[in-house]
């Protein structure tokens, strides 16, 4: 069995934990209790929308204090972690408010996701339950978790619970609506819940990171440091009770789920819009449904809304704003967006790991088209760096470390990580080389980590690779993004074969999704070379790769 949360998690120091508290940053309140607190001001207004479904803030916090309860009596406690892996819904709000009130931690899981991703992730947490949408666009993830829940049930001490939204099918499965439906009680069951809330210095939530290796990366958000961003956030971008937010992106991601996102706009008191996905279409027709003010994307969705907004035949005037943020976006792309749309563009740039920020709604054009906006706190630290870690001068481009009172000290569970992304006085090493301005805002230049950024999606290379060399075919392999006008890169692999075998690129994608890895990591390019370029440690040499791409100068590649 994994060892307790506590134990894994890597906390700031001591002093720098009463400074934040002694400033104000972390008010140790539990992020549950920010719920009732916009139901106590506005019972009655709508705090979620999700196609027919409405809900208001009294049946949302109601019906999440009811699950809470309902799981505990299954055996879930404070401290627990559970994988959540379900769509843009109103489940998914409910089910992520109940274990923020009961503490259990939910580890934020991908649609895409697959036994390789579940599973090594449910054994590194010492997962407890696994919630999953019953199906979702023709696959059954019902029968996911449960083959997931009987792989790590011996490496466990107890079969993870498999709880689904929709009509379960499988035997063992427990349907969410008979946990959730029922009237009574709601007073003492919000009064023993809040008698037994988790402490502000718990984790309230994982999020899952990008990296260079196959082993999960896992950043514990405690509630006392994600309330603080989350509050932050919001105040910057002026978020409020006639708040219309619309999730579009996948909910699990920091950015739609916290900056300010559902939690912020529910902190607000405002309403959450969610749909299943960014196709203009439904998202051109929420907006004038809804009256929606604000909404999140990546620089290729972004694109895509301005190609169709022209002519879509809605009313798009109450959009106040379009944040967008995930990957590099040109200022000739940025001045574009907003007058298309009919609105202002928010650039953002930030980490799961912590640090955020943020393009103030009403800077000047010239400002908010050419940097992706200033720390949204004035306790953030930053550190730019050359590559042998010496801090560069005012305007250089270096590497950008970090650290302050929403960004952690490590990763979950990962001390051999840890090391390598972090230094010994708590800087984070983020691998994106950026400048800052005399003016304090940041503007990204490259990245210097071995991380492709496919649409927002980070895919690790190094977790890839070693999938593909299993194959028989190959002797070698390296996996690097190239640069793709609309998804920002696109996954390539490189290989070198054994003697008198042949591979092929649908070959390559049909061996891994049995595997069962995410689609958005499967290669999109296959170059087959006799010899691969190295570094003088022995590694293949990317660098020298994408020269030899971008060039055609591909030797005996097929």
């Amino acid at each position: 069995m994994s060892a307790p949360t506590h134990h894994r998690m890597v906390r700031w120091p001591d002093d720098r934990a009463a400074f934040y508290r002694e400033a104000g940053c972390w008010r140790g309140r539990p992020l549950g209790a920010y719920l009732w607190e916009s139901a106590d001001r506005g019972p009655d207004r709508t705090a979620v929308v999700d196609g027919g479904t409405r809900l208001t803030y009294r049946a949302l916090a109601e019906r999440a204090d009811l699950l809470a309860e309902r799981l505990a009596e299954r055996g879930l406690a404070r401290g627990d972690r559970v994988l959540v892996q379900l769509p843009n819904s109103w489940e998914f709000v409910v089910v992520t408010m109940a274990c923020l009130r009961l503490g259990a931690a939910p580890v934020m899981m991908l649609l895409p996701h697959r036994e390789y991703e579940l599973t090594s992730i449910a054994e590194h947490v010492g997962a407890r339950a696994l919630f999953v949408p019953a199906d979702w666009r023709g696959y059954d993830h019902e029968a996911l978790a449960h083959r997931v829940a009987d792989r790590v049930a011996d490496r466990l001490d107890a079969r993870p619970l498999v709880l689904v939204s929709g009509e379960p099918s499988a035997r063992g499965s427990v349907a969410l609506a008979d946990l959730w439906e029922g009237r009574g009680g709601e007073a003492e069951r919000r009064a023993r819940l809040d008698a037994n809330a988790p402490s502000p210095s718990d984790p309230a939530l994982f999020l899952l990171s990008g990296g260079t290796t196959g082993m999960p990366k896992l950043i514990s958000r405690t509630h006392d440091d994600y309330e603080y961003n989350i509050r932050r956030i919001t105040e910057i971008c002026r978020v409020g009770p006639d708040s219309v937010y619309l999730a579009v992106l996948p909910a699990g991601h920091n950015f739609p789920l916290a900056n300010p996102g559902i939690l912020g706009t529910l902190i607000a008191g405002g309403r959450v819009v969610l749909l299943p996905s960014p196709r203009p279409a439904p998202v051109f027709a929420a907006i004038e449904a809804e009256g929606v003010t604000v909404t999140s994307a990546t620089p290729a969705i972004a694109l895509r809304w301005m190609e169709e907004a022209e002519g879509c035949g809605r009313d798009l005037s109450s959009l106040h704003f379009v944040q967008v943020g995930g990957s590099m976006l040109s200022p000739e792309v940025a001045a574009r967006i907003g007058p298309a749309l009919g609105c202002r563009l928010q650039q953002m740039y930030g980490m799961a790991e912590g640090l955020i920020c943020c393009m103030p709604v009403d800077a000047p054009d010239e400002v908010a088209h050419s940097a992706q906006g200033a720390p949204i706190s004035p306790y953030d630290e930053l550190l730019v760096v050359d590559r042998d870690g010496a801090p560069v001068p005012p305007g250089g481009v270096g590497e950008l470390l970090t650290r302050g009172p929403y960004t952690p000290r490590g990763y979950f569970g990962a001390p051999e990580q840890n090391a390598a992304s972090f230094t010994r006085d708590g800087w984070y090493r983020t691998g994106d080389l950026v400048e800052i301005t005399p003016e304090g805002m940041v503007v990204v230049r490259g990245r210097v980590k071995d991380l492709i950024n496919r649409g927002g999606e980070k895919v690790a290379p190094g977790e890839v690779e070693v999938l593909v060399q299993e194959l028989p075919a190959v002797a070698e392999a390296a996996v690097l993004g190239l640069a793709d006008p609309a998804l920002g890169e696109r996954v390539c692999l490189v290989v070198r074969l054994h003697p008198g075998r042949r591979l092929t690129l649908d070959g390559v994608r049909a061996a891994l999704t049995v595997r069962g890895i995410a689609a958005f990591k499967l290669p999109e390019r296959l170059e087959v070379l006799a010899d691969l370029p190295h570094t003088p440690l022995g590694k293949p040499d990317k660098n020298a790769l994408r020269d030899l791409l971008q060039t055609g100068d591909r030797g005996t590649a097929a």
